[in-house]
């Protein structure tokens, strides 16, 4: 150990501490005091984190106050809000519009109003549902709600669940299927109504043959001339749901009531005009006992069918939607004012009615 260096790590030199026993000695008030190892160890620390503030807090520096920063973050976010305003109003409506307007809440009852107004955007090719209120709805099958399935009747619970998931089958055939629409015979569709239900099986027989007011098939399918007509892109837009209760002779009653929008534009490709075809339909379906009526298995007997219709065609029936392009909207534009999107009353036109042509308020 060398002189005048102490074990706990002291460098003081030999006269400084002859000067500190002398005085120490005569009780100097001003005699210098070793500190302890643990008071060294602590000053160390603290020249070591400058940061500190005098009660301890680590990382304080005055002349950074925390709450700048605090300020900055809250005035980027108040920035970040306003530029989604600006950029889709719409959106930002729909967010306090309530459950009927939200895409992500499905439609599970007839809701009390229509959809709030969008802002005043034309369609195009990339953007076919801009404008409408179908652009935030679910696309194809995704937009019909299926209920919880609960025995009724002469079906268990699980019997009552096949048979909605193929309600829902013959929905999609009959209104989604891309060679229906393109004008295809929806067979797939057909398969699954009761072949022994003579009414419908003598419209079927004759509505694409020879189509009529009351022999159509635009009465339960939806096809599009193509030599005449090409739809937008491959997405359909849709909203609706199922209900089910028991009907007669304990039968499973399921009815559905399902919004359809089909963007359409000229087959000759000439333009960009995009006109949308919108087509709310009412259908209620019986799953019958065997055993009390003839039917076969995996088949339903259709008890009514009702559709609305707006762009689709103000003519006499040729079996396609016609969607009025360029000229021929003048032509669509007489007859009653109808909102296409409004779902809160019932659907009005029914198989036989013959009510004339519809003209949307908004499409």
């Amino acid at each position: 150990m060398g002189a005048g260096t102490e074990p706990d790590g002291s460098s003081r030199s030999d006269e400084e501490w002859e000067r500190f026993l002398r005085e120490s000695v005569a009780g100097a008030a001003d005699a210098p005091k070793e500190p302890s190892a643990r008071a060294r160890e602590a000053a160390k620390r603290l020249r070591a984190e400058p940061d500190r503030d005098p009660e301890g807090r680590r990382g304080y520096t005055p002349a950074r106050p925390r709450r700048r920063k605090g300020w900055y973050v809250v005035g980027l976010l108040a920035s970040l809000a306003l530029l989604v305003v600006a950029l889709a109003p719409g959106r930002v409506v729909d967010l306090f519009a309530g459950a009927d307007s939200s895409p992500s809440t499905a439609e599970t009852a007839r809701p009390a109003k229509a959809p709030p107004a969008e802002a005043a955007r034309r369609p195009t090719m990339n953007e076919p549902f801009r404008g409408s209120p179908a652009a935030s709805w679910a696309s194809g099958a995704a937009g019909i709600t299926v209920p919880k399935a609960e025995a009724v009747g002469w079906m268990s619970a699980a019997e009552v669940e096949r048979a909605l998931a193929r309600s829902r089958d013959f929905l999609v055939a009959a209104g989604l299927d891309s060679g229906v629409l393109r004008g295809e015979r929806p067979d797939k569709a057909i398969a699954l109504i009761n072949p022994h239900q003579k009414d419908v099986q003598d419209l079927l027989a004759t509505a694409f043959r020879t189509p009529s007011e009351k022999s159509d098939p635009l009465l339960l399918f939806s096809r599009f001339q193509p030599s005449r007509t090409r739809l937008v892109g491959d997405v359909v837009k849709t909203r609706g749901r199922l209900t089910y209760k028991e009907g007669e002779r304990g039968a499973l009653q399921v009815t559905a009531d399902v919004t359809f929008v089909y963007p359409a534009t000229s087959a000759d490709a000439s333009g960009d005009e995009i006109v949308r075809t919108i087509v709310r339909r009412e259908l209620v379906m019986s799953w019958d006992d065997p055993g009390k009526v003839i039917t076969e298995p995996g088949t339903f007997s259709i008890v009514s069918y009702k559709y609305d219709m707006t762009n689709g065609g103000c003519g006499a029936p040729t079996g396609y939607f016609t969607p009025p392009f360029g000229t021929d909207r003048r032509a669509d534009e007489a007859g009653t004012e109808v909102d296409p999107y409004d779902r809160s009353a019932p659907v009005g036109r029914g198989e036989s009615t013959g009510d004339g042509c519809k003209r949307a308020t908004r499409s």
